[in-house]
């Protein structure tokens, strides 16, 4: 019988600390869910005035995603004062500094890279669908996150780069201004005249729609004298906030265009000449 007269004194006491600890945690509950909606409200305000003061949703992005982790932590520990375990939430924080300290030398580059990417995103070195290269990385931006930069390869390959490579190697960003030169280079027969010719593919370029006149307008200049063709380099201008015209295409269209421009004046484009000579 004295089982049964200690299980229900256990029983009750567990029964009161569930009385006392409900309230606590019903009220800890309402509080921190208040608190998170609250939260919620001001992160997505400041995000919205961080978007409009930086025309950029990079910055805006990684903001979100850091604010989001500190108002986590600290709804989580004020959980656990609200509960009555406050010496539990000052464990929790010696442990984090402690731990912090430690796994600092054990997950270097993790920490490198979550600070690289503050640097990168209050820096800006480049903004969301922006085309850059970096090592032997070259694509479109798509996202960043605390740890890594997602890029979009021209053949449709997904990379994420790790944020502390950008602050290491050089980082080339095509768009950044809002312009990217297109080039290729003609070749020409020795006969011809080189003036004419620049003239033809200087009308040509200025008739093309998508390839800037004004800003920035398209030039040519004698690259080099080969052996059976004179080289002619082209240069040109494309604005890369207008999505209307692929740089691509234009440099298509730009070539296929000139090509028939010197063919219809009779201007030669001759291929490599192979001289073979009969000593015998």
């Amino acid at each position: 019988m004295k089982f049964f007269q200690d299980l229900e004194i256990l029983i009750a006491s567990y029964y009161e600390l569930f009385i006392d600890f409900l309230p606590k945690f019903v009220i800890a509950i309402i509080a921190c869910t208040l608190i998170i909606i609250s939260v919620r409200f001001i992160r997505k305000k400041i995000v919205k005035v961080i978007s409009i003061k930086a025309e950029d949703k990079l910055l805006a992005n990684f903001v979100d995603q850091v604010l989001w982790i500190i108002s986590i932590t600290i709804v989580f520990l004020l959980f656990l004062y609200m509960m009555g375990m406050k010496t539990m939430a000052g464990s929790i924080l010696g442990a984090a500094g402690v731990s912090a300290f430690i796994l600092g030398f054990a997950f270097k580059d993790i920490g490198e890279n979550f600070l690289a990417g503050i640097i990168l995103a209050f820096k800006r070195p480049f903004r969301l669908g922006d085309i850059i290269k970096t090592g032997d990385v070259e694509g479109t931006i798509l996202e960043m996150n605390l740890r890594d930069t997602h890029i979009k390869t021209a053949d449709g390959k997904d990379v994420y780069v790790p944020n502390g490579l950008f602050l290491k190697n050089p980082l080339f960003n095509y768009t950044i201004d809002g312009f990217l030169r297109g080039n290729f280079t003609i070749g020409i027969d020795y006969g011809s005249d080189v003036e004419k010719v620049r003239g033809i593919i200087q009308k040509v370029l200025n008739d093309i729609p998508g390839i800037l006149k004004e800003a920035k307008p398209p030039r040519t200049h004698v690259k080099m004298l080969n052996v059976s063709t004179i080289d002619i380099e082209v240069f040109y201008w494309i604005d890369t906030f207008d999505n209307t015209y692929s740089s691509l295409e234009l440099k298509s269209v730009a070539q296929t265009k000139i090509i028939d421009a010197l063919t219809l004046e009779n201007i030669v484009l001759p291929a490599s000449i192979v001289e073979v000579v009969n000593r015998t």
